[in-house]
């Protein structure tokens, strides 16, 4: 018997892709539609929480939603969409083992993402580190412990400075927030470090405008600017970075600032192997374009069967303050955006009209560091420790699923009592070093003797003595010579 069930194809399983299919879940009858989420990696990865993975305050497993966990009736496959031919319904599926195959489908929801944005700048694809996954988090945090480690041991001088020298280039919330959190990292540090002092670390923010954090008014970022100063740390606004060899940040004022740790958090981008890879719509900026109530196509023109939402979608904003008159790619969108695409693709499903999508933004709170934050609402801005909470409070309860909120409140408990996790982990990049260190290898095989050769060398001489025979060696000192 042909099965008629629809076929829904999420591709992504990032905030918009692991919410839709979540509330799916929720929304579908039983035996309704059949639904399949296409991702590489087996979670959701709640990105506010990376500038405090980096910064040791959150465990890294805690800020990500395992899919097969919180996905019950979704079929979770492990792999990438590199096409789309929305022609015929037919997507490409690369799986992170084995061949490519094609998928049909009836309905495909795309919420691939966005990944850093960067420029033909010398030396940053080789040296820098972008803020997009969990795994890049880790590894910043890593690395800046790493370095404290190596610095301990060298003398004042050139090398050491560069080791304890963080630039991070992009005054955005994502720029402010990691370069924030580190400093505060770094001072819990240097008390661990006998051999470093405070002045020993250096900490740079290049942006190219001229203020940071466009998201708060003007005089909430002069605070902020004003509160990193006071740390240590400098901002260098109206400037660019113009090459990174050999970690050596050359800006545009004409000063070069050596550096082991190079953050780019400089924009971001539609998901190009998902948006070029396929046959839907695209707007100027590269993402789909994406009508108002989530359908891709525009006011006029409907893509039947094709969704979108998320960091990858351009979709009006119809509160009027989005950038260029859609919505900006931030977490309360791409929630709220999936929330209701899961709503308006099972009103299709039934012969119903689906809703536009309408959300006025409720104000933008950052944590800048340990008891430290801001908040802006509106006219209303909270500054300090009170903003701070407030930053915990927001992200704390918009985590995704009951048993994360717990993991991530349990694991903020246990550091107000115990202080901040300092372990690092960098020698899990290369886990089996101490293996490969100690472990026994055969012995090279000895190079084969020719017969013929050996004959003519040992030729007897006219006149000369015959050379007695030598003993073969007795099993004994075979086995100890071998052994």
């Amino acid at each position: 018997m042909t099965n008629t069930v629809p076929k829904i194809l999420i591709v992504g399983g990032g905030y918009a892709g692991f919410y839709t299919a979540w509330k799916l879940e929720k929304h579908l009858r039983k035996g309704e539609a059949d639904v399949t989420i296409v991702d590489p990696l087996p979670y959701m990865t709640y990105q506010p929480f990376l500038p405090e993975v980096a910064a040791g305050s959150i465990e890294a497993r805690h800020s990500v939603v395992a899919l097969r966990r919180h996905l019950k009736k979704t079929h979770v496959v492990a792999a990438k969409v590199t096409g789309i031919n929305h022609a015929n319904k037919i997507a490409t599926i690369t799986p992170i083992a084995g061949d490519p195959y094609e998928f049909e489908y009836d309905q495909i929801v795309v919420t691939a993402g966005a990944v850093s944005r960067t420029f033909p700048i010398p030396g940053i694809a080789d040296n820098a580190i972008g803020l997009k996954t969990i795994e890049e988090a880790v590894a910043i945090r890593d690395r800046l412990m790493s370095n404290f480690d190596k610095a301990a041991t060298l003398p004042p001088g050139p090398e050491r400075d560069r080791l304890l020298t963080v630039v991070v280039v992009g005054g955005g919330f994502a720029g402010i927030e990691v370069f924030a959190e580190l400093r505060s990292l770094a001072s819990s540090l240097v008390k661990s470090y006998p051999e470093l002092t405070f002045d020993d670390t250096h900490f740079h923010l290049v942006e190219a405008m001229g203020r940071i954090m466009p998201e708060v008014s003007l005089k909430t970022s002069e605070w902020v600017l004003k509160n990193l100063a006071q740390r240590g740390a400098a901002v260098h606004l109206d400037t660019q970075v113009t090459g990174a060899i050999d970690g050596n940040i050359e800006l545009s004022t004409g000063e070069t600032i050596p550096s082991d740790l190079i953050i780019w958090t400089a924009g971001v981008m539609a998901n190009p192997t998902v948006v070029r890879g396929g046959d839907l719509p695209v707007e100027e900026r590269g993402r789909i374009q994406t009508r108002a109530d989530l359908r891709v196509g525009t006011a006029e023109d409907v893509v039947e069967g094709a969704w979108a939402a998320g960091d990858v979608s351009a979709v009006p904003d119809l509160s009027g303050g989005g950038v260029g008159g859609y919505c900006v790619p931030n977490a309360q969108h791409a929630v709220r955006q999936a929330k209701l695409l899961a709503k308006n693709l099972v009103a299709v499903l039934r012969g119903e009209e689906p809703r536009e999508y309408f959300h006025k933004n409720m104000g933008a709170v950052a944590g800048l560091g340990l008891w430290v934050g801001v908040f802006q609402s509106g006219n209303i801005a909270l500054k300090g420790w009170i903003a701070w909470l407030a930053h915990r409070g927001y992200h704390g309860l918009a985590m995704p699923t009951w048993e994360r909120k717990w993991r991530v409140l349990w694991g903020w408990w246990n550091n107000f009592w115990l202080g901040r996790d300092m372990v690092n982990l960098s020698t899990v990049q290369n886990p089996r070093y101490v293996f490969e260190e100690f472990a026994a290898r055969p012995r090279p095989a000895a190079p084969a003797i020719d017969p013929k050769s050996v004959a003519g060398d040992k030729a007897p001489v006219a006149g000369a003595k015959p050379e007695k025979a030598e003993k073969a060696p007795t099993e004994k000192a075979t086995a100890g010579a071998t052994g």
